[in-house]
């Protein structure tokens, strides 16, 4: 207890910033647990210093306010205006974006309601821009890149809402959506072998699993749900090189793209090699012809009557 205590004051006194020391200290916990250590990180980490910052992964974490906050924070520096239609892509990944003419006083009023948050462009004749988080209410709302970010009980709240029909009563689309970023096995069972102690469903829990109960007269459809663990991705490291008095060679991405070339040009050359007239064993692999006779001789003893 006593090292665990040393640790995290350490951590909080030399690796956290204040704004994360704030928090803590706001939590009024005399011993703090990994758990909020690392939900508070991570909090940390999604903050965006800059709206340049902002990328496929991060936009889904981000509020209104604070994306709104940032753009008319950096709008004025100089090659924003470069970035402009790239960011505005970003956003309407998690967001809905429509551009208006703040001067017509009915459009105005429809994007300044409350619902929307609006900023202005660096040109002022492409009007204002308005967002507004686009809400998952049905499983036609989700996409292979939003499907990554809700959670196991988002999910099957949804598909409870697919006139409980259960999972096969899911488009295949859809189920190919789901599959993506969820384990998802299903089991029909009578209710009291389902919730029969030590059973299917207490192992799917302890596993991780949530559950979805879906009535079919006397029987049960359990539908389990579970988080994918991301994918790791592979990368390969090229050997590094060394010159003749042991230093290493450090190369250029074009010197490597070049290098690359080269070998898959040598790699071509020698998947094209054709067999040469001397290779028998290339042409014994082929069957002799058959003798065909000649159209000729097989009318060689007819007579044409005159």
């Amino acid at each position: 207890m006593v090292e665990l205590s040393f640790f995290m004051n350490y951590w909080l006194e030399n690796l956290a910033d204040s704004s994360i020391r704030l928090n803590f200290a706001a939590t009024n916990t005399e011993l703090p647990n990994y758990t909020l250590l690392y939900n508070m990180t991570k909090q940390h980490e999604e903050m965006l210093e800059s709206i340049l910052d902002l990328n496929a992964t991060n936009i889904w974490n981000q509020n209104e306010n604070e994306i709104v906050d940032l753009w008319e924070r950096e709008m004025n520096e100089d090659n924003f205006s470069s970035s402009e239609e790239k960011l505005l892509n970003i956003i309407r990944l998690a967001y809905e974006v429509v551009h208006f003419d703040n001067g017509d006083e009915r459009e105005n009023a429809k994007y300044t309601n409350g619902e929307w948050v609006t900023f202005p462009r660096t040109d002022i004749k492409k009007g204002v821009v308005a967002i507004r988080k686009r809400n998952i209410t049905r499983l036609t709302d989700l996409s292979y890149e939003n499907v990554k970010h809700i959670t196991a009980a988002t999910l099957l709240e949804l598909i409870d809402r697919n006139f409980g029909g259960g999972w096969d009563s899911i488009p295949l689309s859809v189920k190919d959506i789901i599959e993506s970023a969820f384990e998802v096995t299903t089991t029909t069972l009578p209710a009291t072998r389902l919730h029969m102690e030590g059973g299917t469903l207490d192992k799917k829990i302890a596993d991780g699993y949530e559950v979805l109960e879906v009535k079919k007269g006397s029987w049960i459809e359990a539908i389990f749900a579970k988080k994918k663990a991301p994918a790791t991705k592979l990368r390969m490291l090229l050997e590094n090189e060394y010159d003749e008095e042991g230093n290493r060679v450090v190369r250029d991405d074009d010197e490597e793209e070049e290098e690359m070339e080269e070998r898959d040009e040598v790699d071509e050359d020698d998947e094209e090699v054709q067999p040469s007239e001397e290779d028998e064993t290339f042409y014994s692999s082929y069957a002799p012809e058959a003798d065909v006779k000649d159209d000729d001789d097989d009318t060689s003893g007819l007579s044409v009557l005159e």
